[in-house]
């Protein structure tokens, strides 16, 4: 069963616009299957409107964000850019949908920390859960959060590695070496 979840800062949801994020959402669901979920998150900031967009079902994460000064665009835009990672990466996707084993999201909310003001400025944490993956599947999964950087335990080598995006458009990866 789908399942969408709507968070809210600095704003109030009309009831016609979490009607039009279900629906447009709905052909995301039909890409994920009947497990996906999504949560959007919706915050206003002067005349500035962020739709941020995370789908996830049991093997793979999505993340899409979009700003715009109408909330409406700004979510259209956020699922069209859903739908783009999904068939820009279709056969990859059904291959970890169908092949993989199914692992929880990575970042878990719950294990998230806001600490108060320390020596160094930490003002939160993250629980990893990772599973063992190839170079290929950590830059697929990273390209697919929208991240810049992704840490992965490494399936050939059996150690936590990075993987990064670099300013020329190419990946780079970060070993651990213990001194």
């Amino acid at each position: 069963m789908n399942q969408t979840n709507f968070i809210t800062r600095k704003c109030t949801l009309k009831d016609s616009f979490i009607e039009r994020a279900e629906h447009k959402l709905s052909k995301v669901y039909k890409l994920l299957g009947e497990n996906a979920t999504a949560d959007v998150t919706v915050s206003s900031d002067n005349n500035e409107q962020k739709v941020e967009i995370t789908a996830k079902n049991d093997s793979v994460t999505l993340r899409a964000e979009e700003v715009s000064d109408d909330r409406v665009e700004a979510l259209d835009k956020a699922v069209d850019s859903l739908i783009r990672k999904i068939r820009k990466n279709k056969t990859r996707l059904e291959r970890k949908i169908k092949g993989a084993p199914s692992i929880d999201s990575f970042f878990t909310e719950d294990a998230e920390k806001i600490y108060e003001e320390t020596a160094y400025d930490i003002v939160r944490e993250k629980r990893v859960q990772m599973k063992p993956q190839y170079v290929e599947e950590a830059i697929l999964e990273m390209n697919l959060l929208g991240h810049n950087f992704y840490m992965f335990f490494n399936a050939e080598t059996e150690e936590v590695n990075v993987i990064y995006k670099r300013k020329d458009g190419k990946y780079g990866l970060l070993m651990a070496e213990v001194l």
